[in-house]
């Protein structure tokens, strides 16, 4: 690839969808998945390879139950595991390190101003917000965190014990809409009907029994540890978390709403939006200049549904498309902001 380009993810536009209920009760910590507070959230599908079907499955499961009150972004997650270690205990490590579970949440998604958080089985935790994606220049914002954050973890076996009878380690975490609503939409928390677009990742690393600790398993050919698995809900058709636009719908209902949920034709708009700005973002990275020449980021044989206009500069562009009910156009500039006017 040229320096500039940015991958264009190659799978099919079908991210998961979630039906998250409000919570009928309220919610008291201590990890496990299985108490009353939960009966009422459905298990999204099992996680899968990052990068989807062209990886094989993971071999431990993961899922995740959601639910939401007035007050908190309720989730629980369950990671089958039969090596619970962890190392980090201060906050704001690079928790990734360890293995560990992830959440990311775009309130609004325009893939701008968006939260990763990441917890380990010590349940240490790193909370950050991101400007941009990094293929847009970033930055993340280390010293943000999400006030008020609740979190618990449930080891159902020892932790760094190679050799204990482990089965799997939950996590509990209440996430406030004082904090979550920063980068939504007007401020606002979600109502009834809205979706939030939201992912999960599991890093898993190839882990072996050294002088009765856990290790990282060395690549002889390397000297460094083997690379990290990354299991997710909704699959990335790349090996890289920070694509906002391809994470899953979380639908806010009440206790008894809805039990489907039908993909917005706007959001098809939004994709194809999203593959002219991969497109135009690497022309410029192989001719020097942006192009309003749709031919030239289009193939004679892919069938678009909309018709989009290109305004360009030398240095900025933008692209712009009618929404459904032509009422208004949805825009996508050169750093990847999407909005509606």
């Amino acid at each position: 690839m040229h320096v500039g380009q940015v991958p264009e993810p190659k799978i099919e536009y079908a991210p998961k969808h979630y039906i998250c209920r409000r919570a009928a009760e309220k919610l008291t910590l201590d990890g496990r998945i299985d108490k009353p507070f939960w009966s009422t959230a459905e298990w999204t599908e099992d996680f899968v390879d990052i990068e989807g079907d062209i990886r094989p499955r993971p071999a431990k499961q993961t899922r995740v139950k959601m639910l939401w009150d007035d007050d908190y972004f309720y989730f629980g997650a369950e990671l089958i595991e039969d090596q619970i270690w962890a190392t980090l205990t201060e906050r704001d490590s690079v928790i990734f390190y360890d293995n560990d579970f992830e959440i990311f949440i775009d309130p609004d998604g325009d893939s701008h101003h968006y939260y990763e958080f990441e917890i380990n089985a010590l349940n240490t935790v790193w909370d950050l917000l991101l400007i941009k994606p990094y293929r847009d220049g970033g930055p993340p914002v280390n010293g943000w965190d999400i006030t008020g954050l609740r979190t618990a973890v449930h080891i159902d076996g020892e932790l760094n014990r190679p050799g204990a009878a482990n089965r799997m380690w939950s996590i509990e975490v209440a996430m406030p809409w004082s904090s979550l609503r920063e980068c939504a939409k007007d401020t606002k928390q979600p109502a009834e009907g809205q979706f939030w677009r939201v992912n999960f990742s599991r890093v898993e690393w190839q882990a072996e029994e050294q002088d009765g600790q856990y290790k990282k398993v060395i690549n002889p050919d390397s000297g460094k540890p083997f690379p990290e698995d990354n299991w997710v809900w909704s699959p990335m058709g790349l090996v890289n978390m920070h694509y906002p636009e391809l994470w899953g719908y979380v639908v806010f209902t009440g206790e008894d709403g809805p039990d489907s949920f039908e993909l917005p034709q706007d959001e098809r708009i939004k994709w194809e939006l999203r593959k002219l700005y991969y497109r135009e973002r690497n022309y410029f990275a192989c001719h020097g200049s942006f192009t309003e020449h749709l031919q030239a980021l289009i193939a004679e044989d892919e069938h678009w549904s909309i018709v989009p206009s290109i305004e360009t500069t030398s240095s900025l562009f933008q692209i712009s498309a009618p929404s459904t009910n032509g009422k208004s156009r949805f825009c996508i500039r050169e750093d990847g902001k999407l909005w509606e006017e």
